[in-house]
């Protein structure tokens, strides 16, 4: 996602430094025009705007706080934007070091995978004050269709975490139904427009129908865009945010149980669409 959001700015005209704690990962953004820093003091130490997309806490930790981290120099009226899936503590505490570094921050995660971020479609859930908000826009109105600021720091991460959970437990819920029909023996194809096409069909069977239909079929649904260990990693957020405030997530638990199985079993580097697939050639 890092590097989709990178390239959808070198499109839009801007000057874009990149960091991306694997160095390979960069090269083909430098072969796009992006220049590309040493470390993260360097990345900050270049630009007015400093994004960051990053995969936990503890890579948060380590890109902002580590001995050559974006804050371990002067920052003083940078505009930092956060779009990690995190727990909302984790952008409070982030925020307040922020601000004790003299700049201004913001966190957007985002809703959407790298199609809409090359395109400029994703969705953001802003977090901060109005004023920090209203700097950050610009840019993420060229990230973005929509922008809603959501409310403080922590809103953002509140909402994304929310989002995000029903669209985790969907497949696991698809899988069980196409389990129901499987001996039917019906075209895979068929079956996913189908189900699309009834009030359980969210948007998203729409628009990942056909990676659906293709991974039931037993072919390849092409690259993930989110990969199961990636949504194992958003569950457990979800369970750890949701204990934290008093109470339960039994679906989101048992959703994660099937993932993390699916892991297990070698499937974790693939997407999300595929656990469908996973499911109905699972052995009982």
């Amino acid at each position: 996602m890092g590097a989709a959001i990178a390239r959808r700015l070198l499109d839009a005209g801007h000057q874009v430094t990149v960091w991306n704690r694997t160095a390979e990962k960069a090269r083909p953004l430098a072969e796009a025009g992006a220049a590309v820093a040493s470390r993260p003091a360097d990345l900050a130490s270049r630009v007015e705007t400093v994004i960051t997309i990053l995969t936990d806490a503890a890579a948060i930790e380590a890109v902002y706080h580590g001995p050559s981290g974006l804050l371990s120099g002067d920052v003083t009226g940078r505009l930092f934007i956060e779009m990690s899936t995190v727990r909302p503590e984790t952008e409070v505490a982030l925020s307040r070091k922020v601000a004790e570094a003299g700049a201004t921050f913001v966190e957007c995660p985002v809703g959407g995978t790298v199609g809409p971020a090359l395109t400029g479609k994703l969705l953001g859930l802003a977090g901060g004050d109005a004023a920090a908000v209203a700097r950050a826009r610009p840019i993420l109105d060229q990230l973005c269709r929509r922008v809603e600021h959501v409310g403080p720091v922590g809103a953002g991460a509140s909402m994304k975490l929310a989002i995000n959970l029903p669209l985790a437990v969907f497949w696991q819920a698809f899988a069980e139904a196409y389990a129901l029909c499987r001996h039917l023996g019906a075209d895979p194809a068929w079956l996913v427009e189908l189900f699309a096409d009834t009030s359980g069909g969210p948007n998203v069977i729409r628009a990942r129908g056909g990676a659906v239909a293709q991974a039931l079929a037993g072919r390849s649904p092409g690259p993930p865009t989110f990969d199961c260990d990636s949504i194992r990693k958003d569950l457990r957020t979800m369970i750890a945010e949701a204990r934290a405030r008093g109470y339960e997530l039994p679906v989101a638990e048992r959703a994660l149980a099937v993932y993390d199985e699916a892991s297990r079993e070698g499937w974790g580097g693939r997407d999300g669409v595929e656990l469908p697939a996973y499911w109905s050639g699972r052995k009982a």
